[in-house]
């Protein structure tokens, strides 16, 4: 009946009456064009096309899906993020790349989706109708379906007219109607996934945020902002702070829990660090002068930004310092900002001397630990790599780092002095040849000779910086040669000059 539907419509216009198909089909083209396509938008031509998960950088072939934010019959546009998925590197916002209906999700949440899979069933936008206003076309027949066009697209001289009845009984045009006012008044909702969960977490109306991004779209810095004000306001009313629900219990049975993206890639990179020959150097760095240095430059520290675009940084720790101390050494010992090939030729491996240096740094976060990148130590200022570990930090601790912000490290750095510990055996990561360890800076008592040869105890400020070598192409005098000038520079930190660059 469809088809024969379908062959009566498009025969001609002979059979219908003179008035009618004069006002039906005008010399005008697009409402032929439109009427073409009510038909190939019938439900029986309805396809539904898989949405295919790509690559979101560096090779990732599966993720783990944090939260949707679409469901089954919702409709997205080009850009609408759909879901929050999270790889072993970094958290990424997946965007819609068509205009559409959701159809079926492929994955429930927490699951791992695989790159080059369907990840949902999409309705594109030009092969359906919208589910609010599908099935609402005149059912009396094909005369009835060009008078309801007639009325709806035909353009008119006079457009104060009376036109003529319409066989399409009021019912339906008050449904339609109606659906059309729903579908305008529907709000917008401007939060991406990360942002939604954040808010469901702490228990938030959307409307009490004020929105500060693109468009009114509220932002991770919003909701923080928000809660920071909220939280001030309690204190200073004297309101008390919600106890937590008692202490922890311990379960009955035991639990079967599934390694994070994140735990999963560190589990991966160290199985294959177990093919590295380690060992161990480790020795005392005097930082009272650096100390000294960070203090006289704190002022200075604020007001540094080598970008416009990134934040004055409030503090100027002990990291960035060592950190260029680090870049200075490898100048004159480069076998340490190498890498190991032994995949080009398994039999006649050879080692890569890195002429920029890139160093990693671990970042303890709530998602597990994290090593972003500082690209070209050597060319960064200490005030400008100070900036530059805020800003990676603090989108490694909101789940905002990229992909390209993993890439192509020659060295890492741990600074696990800054959450405790002394001496610590770091592990190398493939296919680096080095990683060093900061200890937690202390006071000790040292004895020392003033200009009269008198012996006296000083205080004096140390940390312990523990490296950890690739044995097949470094030896310990390679090692010791390097930290030495370490020592050697982080103790004359006061000569570097001004900028301290």
């Amino acid at each position: 009946m469809k088809q024969f539907v379908f062959r009566y419509a498009c025969s001609g216009s002979a059979r219908l009456p003179r008035r009618q198909t004069q006002s039906c089909f005008p010399t005008h083209t697009g409402l032929r064009k439109d009427w073409r396509r009510r038909f190939h938008q019938s439900p029986s031509l309805q396809v539904v096309r898989p949405y295919i998960l790509a690559d979101i950088g560096e090779g990732i072939t599966e993720c783990q899906i944090i939260s949707w934010s679409v469901k089954p019959g919702d409709r997205v546009e080009q850009f609408d993020p759909i879901c929050e998925v999270q790889s072993d590197k970094a958290t990424v916002e997946i965007t819609s790349r068509y205009d559409g209906v959701v159809k079926a999700l492929h994955y429930e949440q927490d699951e791992v989706a695989i790159v080059g899979k369907a990840l949902l069933d999409m309705d594109i936008a030009d092969d359906v109708v919208e589910e609010k206003t599908s099935g609402q076309l005149p059912v009396g027949g094909v005369d009835e379906t060009f008078s309801s066009l007639d009325q709806d697209n035909c353009h008119t001289r006079d457009r104060n007219a009376v036109l003529p009845a319409s066989p399409v009984s009021s019912g339906a045009q008050t449904t339609v109607t109606n659906q059309r006012e729903e579908m305008e008044a529907e709000p917008q909702v401007l939060l991406t996934p990360a942002v939604r969960h954040l808010l469901k977490e702490a228990g938030i109306v959307p409307s009490q945020v004020r929105g500060t991004g693109k468009g009114g779209r509220i932002t991770k810095d919003d909701v923080h902002e928000y809660l920071a004000m909220k939280t001030k306001a309690e204190s200073d009313q004297g309101g008390p702070l919600e106890a937590p629900n008692g202490s922890p219990k311990s379960t009955e049975r035991d639990q079967v829990v599934r390694m994070t993206p994140v735990e999963d890639q560190m589990f991966k990179v160290m199985t294959r660090s177990l093919a590295i020959p380690h060992f161990l150097y480790s020795h005392s760095v005097d930082v009272t002068s650096l100390n000294q240095t960070r203090t006289k430059f704190k002022q200075r520290a604020k007001q540094v930004s080598d970008n416009p675009d990134r934040k004055p940084i409030s503090k100027l720790s002990a990291l960035p310092i060592i950190m260029k101390a680090i870049s200075r050494a490898f100048l004159l010992h480069p076998k340490l900002n190498s890498h190991l090939d032994t995949t080009s030729d398994p039999k006649k491996p050879h080692l890569i001397f890195k002429a920029s240096h890139h160093f990693g740094i671990a970042v303890d976060t709530p998602h597990g630990l994290l090593v972003p990148v500082v690209r070209d130590v050597e060319k960064h200022s200490v005030l400008s790599l100070a900036g530059e570990i805020h800003r990676l930090s603090e989108s490694a601790q909101a789940g905002r780092l990229t992909p390209a912000e993993f890439k192509d490290a020659t060295f890492t750095i741990s600074n696990i002095g800054s959450i405790g510990g002394d001496v610590v055996n770091p592990v190398i990561v493939p296919p680096m040849v080095g990683i060093v360890a900061l200890g937690h800076a202390c006071d000790i008592p040292v004895f020392e000779t003033d200009e009269t040869g008198i012996e006296k105890i000083v205080k004096r400020q140390r940390l312990t910086m523990s490296w950890s070598a690739d044995h097949r192409v470094l030896d310990g005098a390679t090692v010791a040669k390097a930290a030495e000038t370490v020592n050697t520079l982080v103790g004359e930190v006061d000569t570097w000059g001004l900028d301290l660059s």
